[in-house]
């Protein structure tokens, strides 16, 4: 939670008679006392360093640590120390959290690929840690930046991401020391001086109130310790109970014993308080993934309309149990502090099956969200619209923009709960179809390339879960994903080593399907990288598997493969053998398209072969095939092979003749030759089979 950062216009009501949220995102002029610690912080940045030899500067980046527990206001004194210092650092300020609101720590690949995301620099997909923390240290020694790490769990994970220069500032935010740092002195927190508390309730329950008794507003301010967080739900209660004084809820603190922290006893006021029913839909945030709660979340949890988990959501926020973010959509986070509180009511409260069966409800939902986010996309597709309108309209986006940007707000809440659904190390039917969800929408919004980093973190969840429950099939699966991410991305060579993994995999598991799969895409890697003799032999033994189970038009599409990787070694008798024996599969599986295709590539290498005359015949039978077929892209670039053909045989007028046909069918679109268009047009045959599986 960003303790200190409150609404400035605590005391007035909204339009529609609420008060508005608590705990809004800092601003400036919004921050509240810690003069004494911000005098401090930036005194520690101009010290000369304990490891500073000989007045030189030291060799890396200081390192400035706010310590306090959640709730103390650490990192909203971070963030003014920041927004203080900013000018000082020309090339910017990077933010990241180091952990998880229930303190689980974040991947340092992850947190990686965010800083190179936001230095808009390349985070190559499927780079491990080292490399990725490396690229951010090398992107950051000759820069000036200022790096703020929210909630380290450890000195480590602070450390891996150090610039090694000392024109950069890092400002970590921590429960305690960063033992193994090299001449970090901490700023470890207390409470707020009591002014600065009194401004901060006089902001939620206005200054009548607070003034009228003193004496009671400071008693309040001491059994609050001067947390932040404490004040904020203090502030919160007062708000919600305009005709209470402050001496009423001073009374109930001190009536209630000092069991635990300030915040958890005001906590268990504003708790009180609540119905039941709103007081079962906040217990149940505290399963939303990532700690992030929407109306759509909230409502699947508590099992709800949306409106209704809507305006639950805004009651919370204006007692200061939620923390809304600054975001084009709702969305809201459970401060830190508050969860360990929440999940210890749903462990007394709520029975494990009905905890099971909210998840559940939640995961549903999201399922049912990626799906229709997918599905706006395709509304020229009778079975998209067909699904789109038999979705309640509650789950529907107005236009494909909307999706996306929904998707986008919500992508870590959603990669969450990828992880969520196989936390405990099952792959259910739910489990599976989030994660097939959610690649789709990612996929079809964003492209394969540029959400590669995402689908690489989903078909890691599974191959992981996988390897330790010793699922050969999910495993196989997992590796042909990961394998192709890698191929798209020009990691040929890591590409080849997991498709040859998810072969072994695929034979363990009795897979025909990811078998053939596999051999045929180790032919594809080997064919990429060069080695065409050992690109013929795997696709050769992924043609065999095919006969054997009859599946004709994948042998078909296998026999035009062979001759590709023939035809790349130059052996042109052996491709012109496999593409007639492509022509002829296309042909009885009445696949008339693909017909043209093998056709004409039968040409090419024809023409290759030095047989121009078979070569004009092979292309204009394709240019019936390719009329039948109503391709007019491959049409076009048939008429102009015609036409260089027929230069080339000494007939310049019929060359004319079907330049002019080319053109008539595609106009403006037109190129010099049809060089571009035929490998447009015919590389379909050689690049399709992975999109398709």
């Amino acid at each position: 939670m960003t303790d200190q950062a409150v609404d400035t216009d605590g005391a007035k009501a909204s339009s529609e008679g609420r008060r508005p949220a608590a705990g809004s995102a800092p601003t400036q002029g919004q921050f509240l006392g810690r003069t004494r610690e911000l005098k401090e912080l930036r005194a520690d940045i101009e010290r000369a360093g304990l490891d500073t030899i000989a007045g030189r500067k030291a060799p890396r980046a200081r390192v400035l640590l706010i310590a306090g527990r959640p709730g103390s206001g650490r990192s909203a004194l971070a963030g003014e120390l920041v927004r203080q210092v900013a000018e000082s650092y020309p090339d910017g300020v990077l933010r990241a959290r180091l952990a998880e609101p229930d303190g689980t720590p974040v991947p340092t690949e992850r947190t990686a690929r965010e800083l190179l995301t936001a230095l808009e620099l390349p985070a190559p997909p499927g780079a491990d840690a080292d490399d990725l923390s490396g690229a951010v240290r090398d992107a950051l020694a000759t820069r000036r930046a200022l790096l703020l790490l929210d909630d380290a769990t450890d000195a480590e994970q602070v450390d891996v991401l150090l610039p090694d220069t000392p024109e950069c500032l890092v400002v970590a935010v921590s429960g305690g020391p960063l033992t193994g740092i090299a001449d970090v002195r901490p700023c470890t927190l207390g409470g707020l001086d009591t002014k600065s508390a009194l401004e901060l309730l006089e902001r939620f329950a206005g200054s009548v109130r607070i003034t009228v008794d003193p004496l009671a507003a400071e008693g309040l301010v001491e059994e609050c310790a001067g947390q932040p967080a404490a004040l904020v739900l203090a502030g919160g209660w007062l708000a919600a109970r305009p005709t209470a004084a402050v001496a009423d809820l001073a009374k109930q603190l001190r009536a209630d014993g000092e069991e635990g922290s300030p915040s958890a006893r005001i906590f268990r006021l504003t708790y009180a308080g609540l119905s039941a029913t709103a007081a079962r839909t906040l217990r149940l945030l505290s399963l939303a993934p990532a700690g992030l709660a929407d109306p759509h979340t909230a409502s699947a949890l508590a099992g709800c309309s949306v409106d209704a988990a809507r305006e639950a959501l805004d009651d919370f926020a204006a007692l200061g149990l939620l923390r809304p973010l600054d975001s084009p959509l709702p969305q809201y986070e459970v401060p830190g502090f508050l969860l360990p509180l929440l999940r210890a009511l749903t462990e007394s409260e709520d029975r494990p099956a009905e905890l099971q069966l909210a998840r559940a409800r939640m995961l549903e939902r999201t399922v049912r969200l990626l799906v229709s986010c997918r599905a706006i996309t395709e509304t020229d597709s009778s079975p998209a619209r067909e699904k789109l309108a038999g979705m309640p309209r509650a789950l529907r986006f107005p236009n494909p923009r909307a999706a996306e940007d929904w998707l986008r707000v919500r992508q870590p809440a959603l990669l969450a709960a990828a992880r969520l659904a196989v936390a405990d190390g099952e792959l259910d039917t739910l489990a599976r179809r989030l994660m097939a969800a959610l690649v789709r929408a990612l996929v079809v919004h964003f492209g394969t390339r540029a959400a590669a980093p995402e689908l690489y973190g989903i078909h890691r969840l599974v191959l992981d879960v996988a390897e330790r429950r010793g699922l050969p099939r999910e495993r196989a699966a997992a590796l042909l994903n990961l394998a192709d991410l890698d191929e798209r991305t020009g990691r040929t060579a890591a590409a080849l080593t997991r498709y040859r993994a998810a072969l072994d995999a695929a034979r363990e598991a009795n897979d025909p399907y990811a078998t053939g799969r596999a051999m045929e895409s180790v032919g594809g890697a080997h064919l990429e990288l060069g080695d065409y003799d050992r690109a013929a032999d795997w696709y050769g033994r992924a043609l065999a598997q095919r006969l054997a189970r009859d599946e004709r038009p994948d042998a078909a599409r296998l026999y035009g493969r062979i001759a590709t990787a023939h035809t790349y070694a130059g052996r042109y008798g052996e491709a012109l053998r496999n593409w007639r024996a492509a022509v002829t599969g296309h042909r009885r599986n009445g696949d008339v398209a693909s017909q043209a295709r093998a056709l004409s590539e039968l040409a090419r290498v024809q023409e290759y072969a030095g047989r121009p005359e078979e070569s004009l015949r092979t292309c204009q039978e394709a240019v019936e095939w390719a009329r039948r077929a109503e391709d007019l892209r491959l049409q076009a670039a048939l008429q102009l092979r015609l036409a260089d053909t027929l230069d080339r045989l000494g007939d310049p007028a019929a060359a004319r003749l079907h330049r002019g046909a080319a053109g008539r069918m595609l106009g403006d679109e037109l190129p010099e030759s049809a060089m571009d268009m035929e490998q447009d047009a015919n590389a379909c045959e050689i690049r399709s089979t992975s999109a398709e599986d």
